[in-house]
């Protein structure tokens, strides 16, 4: 970092990526500091600056001290250990320490009191209840949020027909009152426990998984014009029920809201869809697939004039990019969903869905947003005339 860009910082104030400190000495503060930006999506800490962003700059006893300080805090007192890296910038002012904190790829992290620390925009605060801290464990893929019981389901809600269907594809054996306690079986597959159903069973083969789960559902809106005004929309739909019936009432609804080109085919025929099929049912699928359920949000569709952006609750699990997932490479946030999808959904579960949608249509933008906790991806249409 130079010195334009550390005023460029200083003139932005703090925020949910940069805090400033005129001077620190208690590693126990600083190790809260570390372990909430290690928790988030990382960020800096300048170390010499007061809280309007003037530099009041360090002595050279404060640098080395300083330095040992970050040092030993964040190998001994983070838990796991974490590897700032700090830099000294030499300003008019005296020297402004720079420490950089990346995003912890060991998550979750906390002091040595068992502390969670999370960022509260400028400021931090402890993770307290019961619920933020499973969702933290469920964020960081050691409590996978697919595989938590849905409290007020039991196996009797079970669609028995479906399920045995997809168990004499899966495993091509009929489900008989010979075979294994269907309770077992159930618990075998991560599809319930405790006679409970799992988010991802009840999602799966529930009857109405929308009665136990009703923000797991789809939203879909065709506007107007180019914008999300809600007073300008022509349909509107509340997609629901088990996963391929919401995928393909999806898929369906994006059809019928589309341009289809006539082509070389007959006056009478249905025309080609403007967006080839295949990319639509790979994106919808992966909406679906690859959310993250541990929050309480639905997947939305949007249709425009010139667009549809299907937003998906939950940014891009771990250190995933857009550039990776454009090249096939996957991470699966939820393991058990996408083992099962490719019996019941157009998935092959190998990492190429992003990559074929692309190949049968590229007017296709992705935007992972780790602020907002969002995965959006924009198609774009040809202007209607």
């Amino acid at each position: 970092m130079n010195i334009d860009d550390l005023q460029r910082i200083l003139k932005c104030g703090e925020d949910s990526s940069h805090q400033f400190k005129q001077n620190i000495s208690n590693p126990d503060s600083l190790a809260a500091d570390m372990v909430a930006f290690s928790n988030g999506i990382g960020g800096k800490m300048l170390i010499g600056v007061n809280d309007d962003g003037g530099i009041e700059g360090l002595t050279s006893q404060d640098i080395k001290r300083i330095n040992q300080l970050i040092s030993n805090t964040a190998s001994q007192v983070v838990k796991p250990a974490i590897n700032p890296i700090s830099e000294n910038i030499h300003t008019e002012n005296g020297i402004v320490i720079v420490v950089t904190i990346p995003e912890g790829v060991d998550k979750p992290y906390q002091d040595k009191d068992g502390v969670f620390w999370v960022k509260s925009g400028a400021d931090k605060r402890k993770a307290t209840s019961r619920g933020e801290i499973r969702k933290i464990f469920q964020k960081a893929g050691l409590l996978p949020a697919e595989t938590t019981t849905v409290v007020d389901t039991n196996i009797s809600d079970i669609a028995i027909d479906y399920f045995s269907f997809f168990f004499r594809t899966r495993y091509k054996k009929e489900l008989t009152k010979e075979s294994l306690d269907l309770q077992i079986i159930l618990e075998n597959m991560k599809l319930s426990k405790d006679n409970h159903l799992t988010v991802v069973g009840a999602l799966l083969f529930a009857k109405h998984p929308e009665y136990s789960l009703p923000v797991f559902i789809v939203k879909a809106i065709l506007f107007m014009g180019y914008d999300n005004v809600a007073a300008n929309y022509l349909d509107k739909r509340e997609i629901v029920g088990r996963i391929s019936d919401v995928y393909q009432n999806t898929v369906n609804f994006i059809i019928s809201c589309i341009h289809h080109v006539q082509g070389d085919q007959g006056f009478n025929s249905l025309g080609i869809p403007e967006i080839p099929l295949d990319t639509l049912q790979e994106l919808v699928t992966n909406a679906l697939i690859h959310r993250d359920y541990s929050i309480s949000a639905p997947v939305r569709v949007f249709i425009f004039r010139n667009r549809i952006e299907i937003i998906s609750p939950g940014h891009l699990p771990n250190n995933l990019k857009v550039e990776n997932i454009k090249h096939g490479v996957s991470n699966a946030r939820n393991p058990v969903l996408a083992s099962f999808a490719s019996y019941l959904l157009p998935y092959s579960g190998v990492g190429s869905g992003i990559t074929k949608a692309l190949q049968n249509y590229p007017d296709i933008d992705f935007e992972d947003n780790r602020e907002l906790e969002q995965f959006k991806v924009t198609i774009w249409r040809k202007e209607i005339v």
